[in-house]
């Protein structure tokens, strides 16, 4: 998210966490302050929960980023190592490591990162760092035994509902939901999310 008045439309629907960039390459860096952020937010309520995005940044930057945006989550979607994890959990910092998934093999690398994050996202696999727009195969996921609860990313639409919906993982606790839901870098379709979130809870109303 990053343009004033689609976060406050988007903040007004049922969801969990809303995600913010921090990683200046990106089409959805933040420009806004954080001032202006608080201004888009409501303030009496604990939802949506606050993730900042971040790419290889400094531990003492996400820590001053997450200070000043007052953000509940720090997101990593970097070659962050299970040290630096282990660092900022240390200091009461809420994780959610992604992992860019395309083989089995790929979630292997979850294991160094057990109790060092609070969840794992699964992107799918591409150049660079961010998202594709494109699915990995799903099927692969049946591989992970990890104990750490994950979040389905990449290439997810609104028609994805179905495939959705016969996913059947005990760890899959979260749907993250980006660019098949825009009408343009960062700026999300409100009626579009909306929907697909009523029709998610009605498969598992635990669903993030």
């Amino acid at each position: 998210m990053r343009y004033p008045g689609n976060i406050r439309q988007v903040a007004s629907i049922n969801i969990n966490w809303m995600g913010f960039i921090f990683y200046r390459k990106s089409p959805r860096f933040l420009s806004l302050n954080a001032r202006e952020v608080d201004d888009e937010l409501p303030a009496t309520r604990q939802q949506p929960e606050r993730v900042g995005v971040f790419v290889n940044a400094s531990v003492e930057e996400m820590i001053e980023t997450a200070l000043r945006y007052r953000l509940d989550y720090l997101q990593l979607h970097g070659n962050e190592s299970p040290a630096v994890c282990h660092t900022l959990y240390k200091r009461g910092y809420a994780l959610i490591k992604a992992f860019p998934v395309s083989t089995e093999k790929d979630l292997i690398q979850t294991e160094a990162y057990e109790d060092k994050a609070a969840y794992f996202l699964f992107d799918t696999k591409c150049e660079g760092y961010g998202g594709s727009g494109k699915r990995f195969d799903w099927a692969v996921l049946s591989s992970y035994t990890g104990k750490t609860p994950f979040l389905l990313s990449g290439g997810i639409t609104p028609g994805s509902i179905e495939d959705i919906r016969q996913l059947r993982h005990p760890r899959l606790c979260g749907i993250d939901l980006n660019s098949g839901f825009e009408t343009a870098p960062g700026r999300k379709d409100t009626d579009t999310i909306n929907s697909f979130v009523k029709e998610i809870r009605t498969i598992n109303p635990q669903k993030k």
